[in-house]
C-alpha cells in the first residue's frame, strides 16, 4: 500500500516536472513530500513534547516565540545532522565527478530531495513567522537552487555545498547553551570556538573554492544553459556567499562581546538567531 502511494506521489507530479523542465524531480516527489512533512512534525510535535519533557523550565517556561524559536533550531539541527551524513556517502560518486555541469546519480537525488523538502518548510517558516529578510532570502535561494538540481544541472555542487551545514551543528548548540544557563561557560566558549572555525572552514573557505569551481564549470557550459537557470545559481550563489560572510562577521563579534563582557544569556547574535 506504501509502495503504491508513493508511486501515485510520483505520477501526480510527473506531468508538473516535465513541464517545469525538472523531469526528475518527479522520481523523487514522494521523497520530498516525506522530508517536508517530517521537518513539520519535528517542529510543530516532536520538538515541543521532547522539549517541554527535557527542558521544563528553559523550554517550558519559555514564551511562545521563544518556545517556536527553540523548536526551529532544533528541526534545524535535526536536518543539519542528517544532511551531513547523506552528503559525506555522495562526496565520491565518479558519475558526478565526470560531468560536474550535468552528471546525475540517484544517490544525489535522495540528498537533494531530503534538503528540498527541508528548505519548503525553511522557507515557509521564515515567511509565516518573519524575523529577518536575510533567513527568508536564504531559504527561497536554496530551494530553488536544489529544486532545479533535479533537471539536473549541477548535483556536483549540490551535495558540497550541502556540507555548508556542518557549521549549522555547532551554531545551533550555541545557541542552546544559551538558553539552558551555559553562556560564557567553558562548555560554550570551547564549542564557540569550534563553530568559528568550522563556519570558517567549510563556509568561507572550502565554499568560497567551491564557488570559483562552479562558476568555472557554469562558464564551460553557458551556451547550454537557460538565462534563468544562470541567473538563480549565478545570483543565488553570490548572495549566499556573501551572507556566509557577513555571518561570520557576526559570529566574531557577539563571541568576542560574549567572553570579554557579563554573560547575559538572553541575546545572542550570529548566523541564524530568532528572537
Amino acid at each position: 500500500m506504501i509502495q503504491d502511494v508513493r508511486l501515485q506521489i510520483r505520477e501526480f507530479a510527473a506531468p508538473v516536472a516535465q513541464k517545469l523542465g525538472i523531469g526528475k524531480i518527479s522520481d523523487f516527489a514522494d521523497v520530498i513530500l516525506l522530508s517536508f512533512v517530517f521537518f513539520t512534525t519535528v517542529h510543530n510535535s516532536l520538538s515541543p513534547a521532547v522539549s517541554s519533557a527535557l527542558f521544563p523550565v528553559s523550554y517550558g517556561k519559555a514564551g511562545k516565540r521563544a518556545r517556536n524559536n527553540w523548536d526551529i533550531r532544533v528541526a534545524s539541527l535535526v536536518h543539519a545532522i542528517l544532511i551531513v551524513f547523506l552528503a559525506g556517502r555522495c562526496l565520491n560518486l565518479p558519475s558526478l565527478d565526470q560531468n560536474r555541469a550535468f552528471g546525475w546519480h540517484e544517490d544525489a537525488g535522495f540528498l537533494i530531495a531530503i534538503a528540498t523538502g527541508y528548505f519548503i518548510w525553511d522557507t515557509l517558516e521564515s515567511i509565516i513567522h518573519f524575523s529577518d529578510i536575510g533567513f527568508v532570502f536564504h531559504g527561497i535561494s536554496c530551494l530553488l537552487i536544489y529544486s532545479l538540481s533535479f533537471t539536473p544541472f549541477v548535483p556536483y555542487y549540490a551535495v558540497r555545498f550541502l556540507f555548508w551545514e556542518l557549521s549549522t551543528v555547532f551554531l545551533n548548540i550555541h545557541w542552546f547553551l544559551d538558553k539552558t544557563g551555559k553562556t560564557g561557560s567553558a562548555l560554550q566558549l570551547v564549542n564557540g570556538i569550534v563553530l568559528i572555525t568550522t563556519f570558517f572552514c567549510v563556509r568561507c573557505i572550502w565554499g568560497a573554492m567551491m564557488s570559483y569551481d562552479f562558476f568555472v564549470t557554469l562558464d564551460s557550459v553557458y551556451d547550454q544553459i537557460l538565462t534563468p537557470y544562470l541567473i538563480i545559481y549565478g545570483g543565488g550563489n553570490v548572495l549566499l556567499q556573501g551572507l556566509n560572510w557577513f555571518w561570520f562577521t557576526k559570529m566574531i563579534a557577539a563571541l568576542v562581546k560574549r567572553f570579554q563582557g557579563k554573560p547575559n544569556g538572553h541575546k545572542v547574535i550570529n548566523g541564524k538567531t530568532k528572537t
